[in-house]
């Protein structure tokens, strides 16, 4: 940890002892867990809890519970066996919030990569899903494209060249101009920045990249969300400028009984995260939640 971002701001959140002596760290935000479902969030590539506090706070205000955590290895979480796929993923996940005694019903929220997660995650729990909401999400179907294994490939070598670069210390000076591209509030800010320049966070993170593939095929193996989940797709854009990726992303909310698809124009992948978009994410996690009570 940098001497920076230990005398700015202490971890949110807390930790939490998972089978094997190992520790997650968990942030849950909002009142008790109560009549309304808890927001379960995972991260994108490289992102960890701290990439959801803007629409955390957000959701407080509106007096919904939720809880987003470090994977293993990534932000302040201990490594954890390899490989890290879905399989393994959503494994310390669900002990991580039996731990917690974080029982829910969830509505599942996930950014980019974390859409291959969720799936299973979903086909494991489903009695404790009410509703999905996938923030600019990859689907495990879009690999069947050979464009995305393509990107996905040059994303590899990308994320294994920033793992590098950073264990050198070369990244260190570009700490505070680049190290939160999604704007967030100010605590988090210093969470994103050091995780930026942290040799064990991108290395660990670069180890779940290079299983894209292997956790598509497990995301396809799941099979599709269950048709009477309200879904929404949330997207960057505008819609008329929308394209064959968006069609691919979008599958999930079309096949849904109660989906939506809503653009962003003026957002990007990160920022949609952050505080000047997080509004967006609230009101989608508002209406599937609102769906989801009317389908009970």
């Amino acid at each position: 940890m940098s001497v920076a971002y230990a005398a700015a701001v202490e971890p949110r959140g807390r930790m939490v002892e998972i089978e094997g002596g190992r520790h997650l760290r968990l942030v849950c935000v909002g009142p008790p867990a109560g009549a309304r479902p808890t927001v379960l969030m995972e991260a994108g590539a490289f992102g960890f809890s701290a990439d959801w506090a803007a629409v955390q706070e957000r959701l407080a205000a509106q007096g919904l519970r939720s809880c987003a955590y470090d994977r293993a290895g990534l932000g302040h979480s201990d490594p954890g066996p390899k490989p890290r796929d879905s399989l393994a993923i959503v494994s310390d996940l669900e002990e991580l919030l039996a731990a917690a005694d974080e029982t829910g019903p969830f509505i599942l929220c996930g950014h980019s990569m974390a859409g291959l997660h969720l799936r299973v995650f979903a086909s494991r729990n489903a009695q404790r899903v009410r509703g999905v909401v996938l923030v600019d999400a990859t689907t495990p179907e879009a690999m069947g494209a050979a464009t995305a294994r393509q990107g996905v490939a040059q994303l590899v070598l990308f994320t294994r060249l920033a793992a590098w670069v950073v264990s050198t210390g070369l990244a260190r000076p570009l700490e505070v101009s680049l190290g939160d591209s999604i704007g967030l509030p100010p605590d988090a800010k210093a969470e994103k920045r050091w995780a930026f320049a942290n040799g064990p966070h991108n290395r660990w993170s670069a180890a779940e990249t290079a299983l894209w593939t292997i956790d598509a095929q497990e995301g396809v193996q799941s099979g599709p969300y269950n048709p009477d989940w309200p879904v929404a797709v949330i997207l960057t854009g505008e819609e008329s400028a929308s394209g064959p990726r968006q069609v691919v992303q979008s599958v999930p909310a079309r096949a849904s009984k109660h989906g939506v698809v809503l653009y962003v124009p003026g957002a990007n992948h990160a920022s949609l995260l952050g505080e000047t978009h997080a509004d967006r994410v609230v009101e989608a996690i508002l209406d599937v939640e609102a769906a989801a009570a009317k389908a009970d």
